[in-house]
């Protein structure tokens, strides 16, 4: 009896440790503290849980994905202000995570603010995936989980995302029709999102997405296992990252990558010689200047 108990626990465990997911767990958090008035009172609570079900509960890929495979993912909104007609301005700040193999830890991928949405919500709106018409709200959501999930496969396989790159450029080109801010080439001082995903599928910024995925890959994915081995390619990954800035004409990709990763290299290369450790700090004074408190202890 003990013995058919455990097979069919084993079974149970079986059954649901197969079982397909969604692509996303997404948290979302709504500050609605700048909101006067009281007809404002249901924004907070029905947004969150109209997006967490708008973003987990859809189908992004035709793939398969197991429950632990689900990527984690935030979204802060900050809401701005309101008018009569419900009619929102929001800042926001996204950002995505994935596993480090061989370890229980975490790493960021991704971590970007956006100023600029703008869209509409009415208490009791519906939200509906639609991929050939744009929307001011669900768009902005739409283009931010392909970028979520190119980034995520970008750094799990070389220029793996490209697929979901284009996908947000969809969303993009859809977007130019109308007058909702944050979608143009020249809104934001070139930091918006029409920038964004040309530069992502731009043949010249190819070495800094190459570099996103070596960095994945080759440094943390191996690290347990040889962490000499892995500092020593992270500082030949910096070296690639230098010669590609050195001939980009926009800085924006790579800003995002030492925004997730500046404290992350600090950490990997504490304990390296003190040889690359000044090799790495002297690539890095010049590549990425706006993170060089995080670097100190390296010189």
């Amino acid at each position: 009896m003990k013995c058919l108990n455990f097979n069919y626990l084993f079974l149970l465990f079986l059954l649901f440790s197969s079982v397909k997911a969604q692509e996303f767990d997404c948290q979302i958090t709504v500050n609605d503290d700048q909101l006067e008035g009281n007809s404002f009172e249901y924004v907070a609570g029905s947004l969150t849980t109209d997006l967490e079900a708008y973003i987990n509960e859809y189908r992004w890929t035709e793939l398969e994905v197991l429950e632990q495979e689900r990527i984690q993912c935030q979204i802060s909104i900050i809401l701005l202000a309101g008018d009569q007609d419900f009619n929102f301005s929001a800042e926001t700040i996204i950002q995505s995570r994935r596993p480090i193999y061989n370890t229980l830890t975490e790493t960021g991928v991704l971590i970007l603010s956006d100023g600029a949405w703008s869209f509409n919500y009415p208490e009791g709106k519906s939200l509906i995936h639609d991929e050939l018409e744009f929307e001011a709200m669900t768009g902005f959501i739409d283009y931010y989980m392909n970028l979520i999930l190119g980034y995520d496969f970008d750094s799990y396989s070389e220029l793996g995302g490209t697929e979901y790159f284009q996908k947000a450029q969809n969303v993009v080109d859809l977007a130019q029709n109308e007058s909702t801010i944050g979608w143009t080439r020249n809104s934001n001082n070139g930091r918006n999102r029409f920038v964004l995903i040309s530069d992502l599928l731009n043949n010249n910024y190819e070495a800094i997405r190459k570099a996103n995925y070596e960095y994945h890959r080759l440094v943390l994915d191996t690290f347990t296992d040889n962490p000499r081995q892995s500092r020593g390619r992270l500082v030949e990954i910096l070296t690639d990252i230098q010669d590609a800035k050195r001939r980009a004409t926009n800085n924006f990709l790579f800003d995002l990558f030492f925004d997730a990763k500046s404290k992350e290299i600090a950490s990997i290369l504490a304990d390296a010689e003190p040889e690359l450790q000044i090799e790495a700090y002297q690539i890095l004074r010049e590549t990425d200047s706006a993170h060089l408190n995080d670097y100190e202890a390296l010189q």
